[in-house]
């Protein structure tokens, strides 16, 4: 069962960009133990609330990390294996739990079994780890053959998911990971291009070592409901609300999301019951504060994504307002160098951490919103009302993105006493038997508990 994960708050690292480590891997330099750094992140991700934390690829690799060359060691620009054993070790420690990144589509091209392929060509060993392997043309790179890529990408090169050797090698290593590193899940890189038979054997190898272990994809299209069901994964990136959280700020059209969220969650919703993973920004996009037109509005998208149905993820930096716009020469300007202590002291959004940390800790103190249902009490170009409950708990949201304070005028379907408690702004909001009249302030959120 994965019960911790209704009230985790995850906190994402890229950390090859966070702890400053150099682009390219030169493969012969000394270990650096950057790593180490996560433990100096304790205090910040305590009094933020984090309970969990999703690190990006930390194994050996040629670049940035999604192009392996070795499942069982890490990167020498990060540490050895007993840097990131004594940081999870530091985490669990302060009741943080870890999931690490599956890079398990591709890998690089300094992958020792590809680069037997490279020097052996048709009598190597491995000639079928890899996916259209075709000695008739050459690669991009001047190989004897050419080769099946991620997304046209010729340093990702797609292994053979379906060969029982590659199978083996990954599960091997994916036990090394839980049993030395005791990790708690896994993030599927790419996971729209996994086969589902290989996922399959995933899940039941990982929940044969750990019951509560949790599988969590990257999928950007498609029926979630394809990926999150039994014997395959626990949850998958929600990029459908994180399109609309920024978008219908930018457009003044709360109905979006509140289309989003209906659709998902709501009394007919197709995810109900789902515990998806929710962002407003990650190592592949551009930071949330560049793609709103106002930011202020850093607060509300907080504010919906604290109190929306699934789980929270803070991509580090943004709970200090740090930019970073995707372009099209590579995505570093998302993942740069970070030291909180400073970017605590220089941010022109200071208050905006302590926003987060009072969501944070309200959530995970809130059983309705941590997993209760989802239903929509009000809407408007702005303003947004719904509903979050469970059999013990009624809790009531109101956003409002304007600029200027909102008089929402709400019907609920129950009835209640005569007054409700703002757990947001401690504030007890007097309420009627079946009716909330109150006001909300510019760019803010009221939750009541009612």
């Amino acid at each position: 069962m994965n019960n911790w994960i209704n009230e985790a708050v995850f906190y994402h690292i890229y950390p090859l960009g966070a702890f400053a480590a150099p682009r390219n891997n030169d493969y012969f330099s000394p270990p650096v133990e950057r790593l180490a750094a996560l433990g100096n992140m304790v205090e910040h991700f305590l009094r933020l609330g984090i309970n969990a934390v999703y690190l990006g690829p930390v194994f050996e690799s040629d670049a940035h990390g999604y192009d392996t060359s070795s499942f069982f060691h890490v990167d020498r620009r990060l540490g050895e294996n007993a840097t990131l054993k004594a940081a999870v070790r530091t985490m669990h420690e302060h009741g943080i739990r870890v999931i690490l990144d599956g890079v398990f589509n591709h890998v690089g091209r300094n992958f020792w079994a590809f680069r037997d392929l490279q020097m052996n060509g048709q009598s190597s060993s491995y000639l079928d780890w890899f996916e259209g392997i075709d000695f008739s043309r050459c690669s991009p790179y001047g190989d004897r053959f050419h080769y099946d890529c991620w997304n046209g990408n010729h340093d990702l090169v797609k292994l053979n998911l379906a060969n029982n050797a590659v199978l083996e090698h990954i599960l091997s290593a994916v036990e090394m990971w839980i049993k030395e590193f005791a990790i708690d899940g896994l993030r599927l890189d790419v996971a729209d291009c996994l086969s589902f038979d290989f996922m399959r054997s995933l899940s039941g190898f990982c929940k044969r070592l750990r019951s509560d272990f949790w599988l969590m994809g990257e999928v950007v299209h498609g029926d979630y409901r394809k990926w999150v069901a039994d014997g395959i994964l626990d949850s998958v990136t929600n990029y459908e609300c994180y399109k609309g959280l920024h978008s219908s700020h930018f457009d003044k059209n709360y109905f979006e999301i509140a289309w989003s969220l209906n659709r998902q969650f709501g009394e007919n919703g197709i995810y109900k019951g789902l515990q998806l993973y929710n962002f407003v920004d990650n190592h592949d996009v551009s930071r949330i504060i560049d793609v709103l037109a106002r930011p202020e509005h850093l607060y509300t998208v907080y504010c919906l994504l604290f109190t929306m149905p699934g789980v929270p993820s803070i991509y580090y930096g943004s709970e200090f307002g740090i930019g970073g716009k995707k372009n099209k020469v590579d995505d570093w300007p998302l993942r740069p160098s970070f030291d909180w202590r400073e970017q605590q002291d220089k941010s022109n959004y200071r208050d905006l951490a302590a926003a987060i940390a009072r969501l944070s800790f309200l959530r995970r103190g809130s059983p309705a919103l941590c997993h209760g249902t989802y239903r929509q009490l009000y809407i408007n170009h702005e303003q947004i009302c719904f509903l979050r409950q469970t059999g013990d708990e009624r809790v009531v949201v109101m956003v409002n993105a304007s600029d200027k304070p909102w008089r929402f005028q709400v019907e609920i379907p129950f009835e209640t006493g005569a007054e409700g408690y703002d757990l947001l702004n401690e504030q007890t909001i007097a309420v009627g038997s079946q009716q909330i009249i109150c006001e909300v302030s510019p760019n803010w959120a009221r939750v009541l508990r009612v």
